[in-house]
Formats: structure tokens, sequence, C-alpha cells
């Protein structure tokens, strides 16, 4: 790697050093108060808090003495990101405190430090006006401590800082309870402006460090001024990396900062624009929500908003002008010290934008290539001795590129030394500098023509689907999914992320598409699979397709005014996959291949599917934003359909009838407004697995036969707020897992319920007819199993005769398996949390313990025996050894595990960005007495995620017995970067010492 000059203008190298830049940010927060009344309790609790939360706060100090003291106090002031001001009936009275509002104020001018006023027992009028008392104090002030012209002065700068501050939308004490709430409130908007949050890089940083450290250097040089980095190397070559290593070092010292990921593939969406990129760079670093009108606008309001603010701006994996000239072109919108650091492929781009520096990224050398490949294929920093020389060649074939050799480290991972033999002769025939045909050794490596297959389908079509959903369709294609898509992910190819969807390395994806074109690199109309819209639109047009073509997508703007002939299609006749967006077909639909397994056509045109469109053979319909109003004209017998999704149709009135669908799993009609009637037929789905109604707002009533499905576990009716009663008979829907009823008015549900066996998620935000406090006295039961359930009943019901309609549902408070509580606010989170944990639960702590006994807990989510055993082992030998109460717990069992520990009964963390949960295991270490029975110790376990507001609970049943579908419940609810804490509940006599949470990622 190398820097070159990217302008002969270039400013000269700066002395000074980037850590000494000015304004160099000592502390986050500076008090600003005065009064030793004040001082000693709200502005004592409050420092105190943020000392807590390690937050690094200057507080102000009275009887500043004149001189050298006074100016280093003023020049910490602009060390400071954010000024609390706190006024208080005393404020006015001292000159120190004056002075020092002054100095927040040029630094609010001159470098966007952010100011937050506290009014303490003083209304903001009387601060803003100087009204009243507050008046005469600040006058009296002025003649003490100054004479002459130089009193109306003072009074001036002083009344005009004054009115500015008292103008800015702070707290005040009148609005909450308490101090404590107060504080509480002052410390999460501080902790919300700050954002200390570092971004997950790499599992293996493996030579990152010296890197980090030249472009560090290079940012010094340019400590006072706008300095812009730009980071050119080829796809795969590890710029992003350390675009975020770079910026998890120095983020801290700016007074604002914004990571905007992969703008290649966020401009390349539907309706994604430049005026996106503007929004979210403006609420990374304001953090609110703003909305730009136009590209315009949005560099308006970037120049105002940002202009006097040092930052730290990230823009990655650029590939248009347009994208840097939107976002960072005028130097002028930024202020002194902020440093925009660019990835991209295109040196091109950073010449025009003629940054400060290019930093090149060449290859790694072999020693780290060596290392990084053995991580992948030996989890270990050396390759086995056998195979150390074959090693070394896979190193020379990869030149230094990282994915490269985290793919092919992959797909070597596990091989005997025989197939590391063959891998040489395969390397000799593919050129060292053409990235995707070094990709292609792991294609060429896949066992069959079928995982090929698989993988070509993927890349093409499918990159952002439901893993399950893939599966099923590429089964009915004559292709063993379920086995392909599990090798597939093992080499590396694709991996699953969250709410397991399918997703491929941008690299990789058109490594796979590269090898379709190169099949038939001249006529368009003899490749197997075709994505491009203007290779397809010339096929229609010039009707030239052929028999080879498997797989179609052809995605317009739905203002195109494009038709097509149905005719074009006829030759199509192995077509087995139909992507279309906004496409309008004219002619007879018979001509459309009876191959077809899957079509998604996002806006369908037509009000019903034509009676001589053939689909006997089809898996999946998708036809979303469709212009339907019956499904069809006459039934239609598609025996083998499973997944019907006709979401946000708006004119849609009715369900098909469901008679001839004997297969269907999954049926999404989610916000079909005009939706109102749902054919009594939907009773002979017995296959069915999800019904999701969600938003079908003229929907008043369900067909009874409705709940005759005793396979449905999913069922949604969220937003259909004409639905009033659910009937008894939902008892019948033995699989019945998930229930979620969130924003309507039902008045009548039953309280049995809960007495389905399977039942293990209901989310009934709205419903009318359970008591408030139902669900908390569940909770509250569950923590602890010595209590009795009527006891927590009884008061919130208004009499008795209320009482007799909900003892059914006390009986069966174990059968839920969890519950969820999304809360709207921060506060409304806390209070829950501190109800349940504090209030309904047990003691966490029991002083009085005999034969004290060192004892630990793991609870796995999902099975991972031969990770367990080494934990156990592990933990094991450490409380042997430990002579005290104390147990150091293992960090670093496996490189594809995070490990989290936490002191007594909590554990808090953040869900990583890059990485891929597959699982967890929770370990607890407990004093307990000899005769406490281990399984009968931990009675719930409590997920709290602070970002998204919300807390779910599990029993002692689920804990006991986690399956897949609670970590689908689990994971559902936790999102990239997401702050979590996890809480264990442990019954009478117990002492709980340590908790941990270990993530499994890929």
């Amino acid at each position: 790697m190398e820097f070159t000059s990217a302008s002969s203008s270039s400013s000269s190298s700066s002395s000074s050093s980037f850590l000494k830049s000015e304004p160099h940010f000592i502390y986050d927060v500076f008090i600003n108060h005065s009064g030793e009344n004040i001082s000693r309790k709200f502005v004592s609790h409050l420092h105190s808090a943020f000392l807590e939360a390690q937050v690094k706060t200057l507080i102000n100090e009275e009887n500043l003495q004149e001189g050298m003291k006074l100016e280093e106090h003023m020049r910490a002031i602009a060390g400071c990101k954010i000024a609390i001001i706190v006024f208080s009936k005393t404020y006015a009275e001292s000159t120190n405190c004056l002075l020092e509002l002054e100095k927040i104020i040029a630094c609010h001018q001159t470098f966007g430090q952010t100011i937050l006023p506290i009014f303490y027992e003083i209304d903001p009028l009387d601060v803003r006006d100087q009204k009243d008392d507050f008046g005469k104090s600040l006058e009296e002030t002025a003649h003490k401590s100054y004479s002459g012209e130089q009193v109306e002065h003072a009074l001036s700068s002083w009344t005009r800082s004054l009115t500015t501050v008292a103008s800015i939308t702070g707290l005040d004490v009148r609005d909450f309870r308490h101090d404590a709430q107060l504080v509480e409130i002052t410390v999460r908007r501080v902790k919300t402006l700050l954002d200390y949050a570092e971004l997950s890089t790499t599992l293996f940083p493996v030579g990152l460090e010296s890197h980090v450290e030249k472009v560090i250097g290079c940012i010094e040089k340019h400590s006072t001024k706008l300095c812009m980095i730009g980071i050119w190397g080829m796809g795969g070559s590890g710029k992003t990396t350390l675009a975020k290593a770079i910026y998890n070092r120095i983020y801290r010292t700016f007074i604002g900062k914004s990571f905007s990921e992969n703008i290649r593939e966020a401009c390349s969406r539907v309706n994604r624009s430049y005026v996106h990129l503007q929004e979210n760079l403006l609420y990374d670093v304001l953090k609110s929500k703003l909305e730009v009108e136009s590209v315009g606008m949005g560099r308006t309001m970037i120049q105002n908003r940002l202009s006097r603010k040092k930052l730290l701006i990230v823009v990655d994996d650029v590939n248009e002008f347009g994208q840097l000239e939107n976002l960072c072109l005028n130097r002028e919108w930024f202020g002194r010290g902020t440093v925009i650091i660019i990835t991209t492929r295109d040196v091109h781009l950073l010449n025009r934008l003629k940054v400060n520096y290019i930093y090149k990224m060449e290859g790694m050398n072999e020693n780290d290539s060596l290392e990084l490949l053995s991580w992948h294929a030996f989890v270990a920093a050396k390759p086995r001795k056998e195979l150390n020389e074959l090693a070394r060649n896979v190193v020379a074939y990869c030149g230094g590129l990282p994915l490269a050799l985290k793919v092919l480290g992959s797909f070597l991972c596990g091989r005997r030394k025989k197939e590391w033999e063959s891998i040489p002769s395969k390397l000799n025939l593919i050129p060292i500098d053409q990235f995707q045909e070094k990709l292609k050794i792991s294609f060429d490596g896949l066992y069959n023509e079928m995982e090929k297959d698989i993988f070509l389908d993927v890349c093409c079509f499918f990159i952002g689907k439901e893993r399950g959903y893939v599966t099923e369709i590429l089964n009915a294609c004559g292709l063993r999914a379920d086995m392909g898509i599990k090798v597939l992910i093992e080499r590396a190819l694709i991996r699953v992320k969250r709410n397991n969807k399918l997703e491929m390395h941008p690299l990789i994806r058109d490594m796979g598409r590269e090898i379709i074109r190169q099949r038939s690199p001249t006529e368009l109309g003899g490749r197997s699979r075709l994505w491009f819209h203007e290779d397809l639109k010339d096929i229609l047009e010039k009707n030239t397709g052929t028999k080879a073509i498997e797989g179609l997508s052809l995605k317009l703007p739905s203002i195109s005014q494009d038709f097509f002939e149905c005719h074009a299609f006829k030759e199509m006749k192995r077509l087995r996959i139909l992507e279309l967006d906004h496409v309008r077909l004219t002619g007879n639909y018979r001509y459309l291949s009876k191959q077809l397994r899957w079509i998604c056509w996002k806006g369908f045109p037509s009000k019903y599917i034509p009676n001589n469109f053939y689909m006997k053979n089809v898996i999946a319909i998708d036809f979303k934003h469709s212009h339907l109003q019956p499904v069809w004209q006459q039934p239609k017998v598609l025996k083998w359909l499973k997944f019907l999704n006709l979401s946000h149709s708006k004119y849609l009135r009715e369900t098909p009838d469901f008679s001839t669908l004997p297969s269907l799993q999954r049926l999404i009609l989610k916000d079909c407004p005009s939706l109102c009637k749902v054919h009594p037929s939907i009773g002979d789905l017995y296959n069915i697995q999800l019904i999701n109604l969600k938003d079908c707002t003229s929907l008043s009533s369900l067909p009874r036969e409705i709940y005759k499905l005793k396979s449905l576990t999913t069922f949604i009716l969220s937003g259909c707020f004409k639905i009033h009663i659910l009937e008894e008979d939902i008892l019948q829907m033995e699989s019945l897992i998930t229930l979620v009823t969130e924003n309507i008015t039902v008045k009548q549900v039953p309280c049995s319920i809960v007495n389905s066996k399977s039942i293990g998620y209901i989310s009934l935000r709205g419903f009318e007819g359970f008591p408030p406090n139902i669900f908390p006295s569940i909770i509250r039961s569950w923590m602890s199993s010595t209590m009795n359930h009527q006891s927590y009943f009884s008061p919130f019901c208004m009499d008795t005769h209320n009482w007799r309609d909900f003892a059914p549902l006390c009986s069966s408070l174990a059968n839920i398996r969890s519950v969820l509580l999304q809360c709207d606010t921060m506060f409304q989170l806390s209070e829950q949390v501190k109800k349940i944990v504090v209030e309904y639960s047990v003691n966490f702590t029991e002083p009085r313990i005999s034969n004290h006994q060192l004892r630990f807990s793991l609870i796995a989510v999902r099975r991972y025996n031969q990770f367990l055993n080494s934990l156990r082992d592990s933990i094991s030998e450490g409380l042997e050894s430990s002579e005290s109460c104390d147990v150091c717990l293992p960090h670093d069992n496996h490189p594809n595990w995070l490990a989290y520990m936490g002191e007594g009964h909590s554990v808090s963390f953040t869900v990583p960005e890059d990485d891929d949960l597959k699982g967890m295991v929770l370990c607890v270490v407990y004093l307990s007495a000899p005769e406490i029975m281990a399984n009968e110790c931990l009675q719930s376990v409590l997920v709290v995620n602070y970002t998204k507001c919300t807390l779910q609970i599990h029993n002692h049943g689920t804990i006991i017995s986690f399956n897949d579908k609670d970590w689908e419940g689990i994971i559902s609810n936790l999102g990239s970067g997401d702050k979590v804490e996890f809480f264990v509940s442990f019954g009478h006599g117990l002492v709980v010492k340590n908790t941990a949470i270990y993530l499994n990622i890929w």
C-alpha cells in the first residue's frame, strides 16, 4: 500500500498533531451552573450519573481567580462536545457563570458545540427576557464586577447570550416528577448525542493495524483543516475494513460522525436516490430525522447545518461522482478539522474531487496472507505442518486479496490432504490478476451441476429472499436445495443474514453472473438466465428468446410505458423462474412456459389472472401491488402452490376459493384495503402455516371455518380495526404459536386462549378484552414459582363476576413460552424493566446462605455440543481452581463466538453489525446451598432491547427447552447495532455472581 498526492495544490504538512488539533475534545460534557444549594443537590447527582455512564465531564468552579486559571478553564470549555447550562434563581449572581456562558455561545457558533439548557426552578421566559428578580440580579452583577462603559458592554453581551440560550429547546424541571427522572433523561439525551458505538470490522484483523497507522498519520498532517482521504483499490481488497478500523480509532475526537456503508448498493435500489444519502448523513450527525425534498435542498441543508461542526464522515464504495457531489463536494460545507474518508474502486472520482491524499490498497504480504488463510482454513494462525507448502501455493494464487483468501480458506476448511493437492493444478489455469476468476475456483469445487445451478439461480434471482422460501422453489425445480444451499453456505458463497434471508457478496454475485455470460458470450437468447433489462427488452422486442432460457428478471420503473407481446415467450419452453416489475404484456398468456415454478410479478396489470395463464406447476405466486379485483374469474386447480402473496393489492375485494389450493402454506394479504371477504373454503387449507391479513382495513369479519385450521402456526390481524370479535373456536387451532393482533379494537376475546398447548407468542396491543395488568401478572407469576397465580389477578378484576371470566387464564399461564412488550419511549421501557426486575422478581441476592457452593448453568439456544463441552470444561477448571467466590469466565473459546461478561444477574452487549447471529449460550455462575437442585434454580430470562424499546421474557419451561421457534422470536427482535441487556431471575437461596452471553456468529 502507498500514499500518492492527489493534487499539487495540496496543503503542506502541519506540525501540529491530529490529537492536538483545534478544537481538541478532552471532555464529553461541561456543566455550567451557579449556587451552592443546586450544586450539592441536582448538579452533584447529575455529575455522579455521568461518571457512572462513563461520560467524561467538566464542571465549572465557583470563585475562579483571574488570570491563567480562568484562561485555562475557558480553553477546557472549548474542549467539550456538549455544554449543559443549568439556569436557577441565583444563576445571574455569578460573574464566572456568565463569562462561561459567553464562551459557550462562541464555541457553539464557531464549531457547533451542542447546548442543552436546563431550567431548574425558574421560568425560561424570565431567563430569555431577564425579567423580575433575575433581571435585577443580572444588573447588580454587572455593576459589582465592572465600572464605567464596561458595565453596559457586559450587560449587552450577557443579555444576548441569555436570550440565545433560553430560546433553545431544553429541559424544564417542572415537566418531571422528581430530580431523579430529570437526571435520567438528561444522561440519556447526552448519550444519544454522543453515540459512542464502534463499528464491527473483521473477525481476523491480520495486518490491519499498520495500515490504520499510516492513514491516521496522513490525517495528522491536515489536523487544523478539512482533510479528504481516498482509499482506492479493487473489490475485496479490504477498503471498507480499513475505513471502519480508522473510524473506530478516531471517532471520539469529533463532535459528529457518519458512516455511509455500501453507497453503490444503496443507490442501485428502486426509489433510492441522492436525497436518501443526504437524509442519512444529516440524521447521523444531528440525531434527528429531517425530510429532504430535493437534492438541491439537501446540499443547502448540509451546508447550513454542518458548516461549523468538526465531523468524521466516511462514504463507502462510491461508484458515481454524483454521490460525492451531493454529499461532500464543497469543503466550505464542513467545519475546521473535519475528516472525510472515501472508499472506491475508481481512482478517477478521487482525482476529480481533489482529495488531499489517495491511499492505494496493495495486496497483503505473504506472511499476513498465510495467517489470514490459516484462520479461515485451520482456525489457527498457522497451517498444519503437512499442509504448509500447499497453503503457501494457495496464498501465492490469491495475490494478497483478503476476500479471495477468506473464500478459499473457507472452501478448504476441513479438506483432506489429497483435496489440497488437487488445488495447484487448477490455480495455474487462472490468471492471477483476474479476481473473479480467482473466486471461480470455489464454484468449480462444488460437487455437482445441481449445486452450481442453485448458486447461479441465487445470484441472479434470490438474493434477499428467505431461505426456506427459496428452498421450496428450487426443490420444485428438481434441485436438491435443502443440501445444496447448506453446501454453498459452508463454501462462503452464500450467507444467511438476519430473518433467515440469503445474501451474497457483490463480487461473488458478479462472478456467478460472469460465468453465465461466458457460457454464451455472443447469443443473448442462448444464456440460461437473464437479468439485465436492456438485454431483456431487446430479446422481447425482437422475439429472439430460446429454449435455453430458464430464468429471467425484468424490472421496469412504475412509470414505464413499455408493452411486450406474450408471443415473445413462445420459445422459452424451459422457463421456470419469472420475475417482472411493472411489466405489461399483451396477447395470449398461453405462450408463457408451462414449466414455471416461481412467478413474481410486481404490479400485475390485469383485473384478474387470465384463464389461459398456465400455472399448474407453480410453487409460489407473488403479485404484490397488483391490480387484481378477484384473483381469477374461475377457480384454478393449483395443487402444488405453497406461497400466495397478494400484498398491497389495493383493488382486491375478495380472496380466491381455496378449495383448489390444497398445498398452500403461506397466505399473505397484507395491506389490501378493499378486501372485505375471506372465502369460507379457507378452512380447507390443511397445510397452511401462515396467514397475514395485516392492515386489511375493510375486513370486518372472519368465517368460522378459519378456526378449523389445525396446521396454522402464525396468524396476523394487526390493523384490521373493523374486526371486533375473536371466537372461542380459536382453541381449535392446536398448532397456533404466534398470534399478532395489534392496533385493533377487539371487544370480545376468549380468555381461554392460552389453554392452547402450543401458543408461544401473543401480541395483543390494542385489545380491550383483557384487563391492563393481565400480562404483567403473567410475568410476575413466572418470576416466582412459590406464589399463587390467582393472588395477582384478583386485585385487577372489578368484581367477582369478571373474575370467573379470567379463571381459565390463571390455570394456563405455564402454557405461554414468552411475552414481548413494546414500549413507546425509553422512559416507559425503563419503568417496565424496573417493575419486573425489582418489584415482581424475587431477590437476586440472598445474604444468608449456609454452606456456599459455587455452581454454573449453561443455557444454549440451538445445539452446540462441541462448544458447550469446551466451555463447560473451561468453567469447571476455573471453579475448581478458585479459592474465593470469584471465577473468571473464558472469553476466547472459539473464533466464531463473541463473549460478553457481566457482574451479577445481567449482561449487556451491542448486536454485531457485520456478523450473522446463529445462536447463543447463556452462562450464569451462582452461589447455592447444596440441597437446591440445579434444574430448579433459573426461573426466567428477560431480554431488554434499549434500541427498539422492547422487552421479552421467557419462562422456566422455555429456558430448559429452547427451540428454533424461540430463537426466531429472539433474533427477530435483535437488529444490527441494537443495545441489548439480558437479565436472569433465580430462586430464593441463591446469589448470582456472574452472567455471560456467548453469541455464535458467521
